[in-house]
């Protein structure tokens, strides 16, 4: 398997974006939110991912942009843990909740713990 995020693996289609916040579930691992949902999408990929952070908390353009390259990072380099068990495409928005920045140790293990969360999920509604 190979550890990149591409065009494809991304969630950027605005109607799936606003099917997902209608009628998605979500599961929370502090400082992260994810509101998944199961349904047909053109990627070739099991998983299509979006990434968010709240303006509210921070007001720093430059400080959202650094939250969310380090939320793709963490997830690029675990995604494995949901493609090794996403049998159906799914898409999903990962939302930053916390009102401070973590380091990134302490987010890579967040985000495993939020993964396995979400796989925990999928065989409990299978």
């Amino acid at each position: 398997m190979k550890f990149t995020l591409g065009k494809q693996e991304r969630l950027k289609s605005r109607k799936l974006i606003e099917k997902l916040y209608i009628e998605g579930n979500s599961i929370k691992t502090f400082p992260f939110r994810m509101v998944f949902l199961q349904v047909k999408h053109t990627s070739d990929f099991p998983v299509q991912a979006g990434f968010s952070v709240p303006k509210r908390n921070f007001k720093n353009a430059v400080d959202r942009n650094r939250l969310k390259r380090l939320m793709r990072e963490v997830y690029r380099l675990q995604k494995e843990i949901v493609y090794t068990n996403a049998d159906i495409p799914y898409i999903f928005m990962i939302s930053y909740i916390g009102k401070e920045e973590f380091p990134y140790t302490e987010l890579y293990t967040k985000m495993e713990k939020l993964l396995n969360k979400f796989v925990l999920e999928l065989k409990k509604n299978r």
